[in-house]
């Protein structure tokens, strides 16, 4: 197995009319053997194109692909030693699953028809689709399919697994039961694995670390709680987390950050986190957000409630600062919590749970603390 490291790596296409397009810039990560990657990012930021530059899809226009220390930019893909599943699957009709997962080892290796076999039924038995082997794709469900293109990776034995968006043609209760067992796959096998998508869900319940990437750059590598709990910047704080993280623009004035509707008074230690910057972004997630029936503790507003969206153990409650609702936010409180539309209820923003941005740049100035979590008793 091996670790695989991207240095500096920039994607450029050129277009007939000689415009550049610049799809992937100076992008560095380092995967660690038997690590599980997300990529994730919206649509059009450029994960796909850094897995296909990885699997040799596309060319590097500038930077290092390595695989340990060996730089395989030049490397044709069969020649990489990289297995990808792809979105749509590509398996062939006219073949079985059992000839679909031999094929790439009948053309690119000269193992034996006995253990090419062996092999193939190994991996189809650690699938669950070993009573599938001489079924056709096309008389399998979506899930079935799915199951044979990671078979066609695993018995390939690659040093690294590329994975592009494989849960997006499922619905939502198969994609939610094939990420689970993905994550045990990949534990079994203990190889290198990137994972694209667009789902910031399946990279925070599926990773060891997350790559977030906008516009073709990173913005952030982390765990999943970190870069929930300590973003970046502005970008990796909106993007990450259902319902996004709730922000107002504000004017610093001493030790009071001053937004159109309210003002935050800062203490001592978060007037000095901000510095000297004067215009921010005040950051809360909506499950921070505390509401109560009075206004007696610090940083408590008035409200009005707009629209409540009951999720059944949780309800999200859109907020307004007065009736004419032109900027609302979102508390996301307790199923059993009764709220009804154009109730007066009282929000507190806790400043502990607090994020502050800076308004130009997007950086972040203040995070809320990550806090060391212990694990539960066993019992007894």
């Amino acid at each position: 197995m091996a670790d695989l490291q991207l240095d500096s790596v920039t994607k450029v296409f050129v277009e007939n009319d000689g415009n550049e397009i610049t799809a992937v810039e100076d992008v560095s990560l380092e995967i660690e053997d038997g690590e599980f990657l997300v990529l994730v990012g919206p649509s059009g930021c450029g994960k796909s194109t850094t897995l296909r530059m990885v699997a040799g899809l596309e060319t590097v226009t500038d930077g290092e692909i390595r695989l340990d220390e060996t730089v395989v930019n030049e490397r044709k893909p069969k020649d990489r030693d990289i297995a990808m599943v792809f979105q749509s699957y590509a398996l062939y009709p006219h073949m079985t699953v059992r000839e679909n997962m031999s094929f790439g080892l009948e053309e690119s290796t000269e193992m034996p028809d006995d253990e090419i076999s062996e092999t193939v039924e190994s991996a189809s038995e650690m699938l669950d689709i070993d009573a599938l082997l001489d079924r056709k794709p096309d008389e399998l469900s979506g899930g079935q399919q799915q199951r044979v293109a990671l078979g066609r990776a695993i018995v390939r034995d690659p040093e690294v697994f590329l994975l592009d968006e494989p849960l997006s043609n499922l619905d939502a209760k198969l994609r939610a039961q094939m990420r689970t067992e993905l994550q045990r796959l990949q534990e079994k096998l203990d190889v290198a694995t990137i994972y694209v998508t667009h789902d910031q869900t399946e990279a925070m319940t599926m990773a060891d670390k997350i790559a977030i990437l906008n516009d073709g750059q990173l913005q952030q590598v982390g765990t999943p709680l970190e870069c929930y709990h300590e973003p970046a910047n502005l970008f990796v704080a909106g993007f990450i987390g259902e319902p996004s993280m709730n922000f107002f623009d504000a004017s610093r004035d001493g030790d009071r950050l001053v937004h159109e509707q309210f003002e935050y008074e800062l203490s001592d230690e978060t007037a000095a986190e901000i510095g000297d910057h004067d215009e921010v972004v005040l950051g809360v997630r909506p499950e921070d957000i505390e509401v109560r029936s009075d206004c007696e503790a610090a940083h408590s507003y008035e409200t009005v409630v707009d629209v409540v969206e009951p999720m059944g153990d949780e309800n999200n409650v859109y907020l307004a600062f007065d009736s004419e609702r032109e900027e609302t936010f979102v508390a996301t409180i307790d199923g059993f919590q009764h709220v009804e539309r154009e109730q007066s209820i009282v929000a507190r923003l806790p400043e502990e749970a607090i994020h502050v941005f800076d308004r130009e740049s997007g950086r972040a100035l203040r995070n809320r603390t990550l806090d060391t979590q212990t694990m539960a008793e066993p019992p007894m």
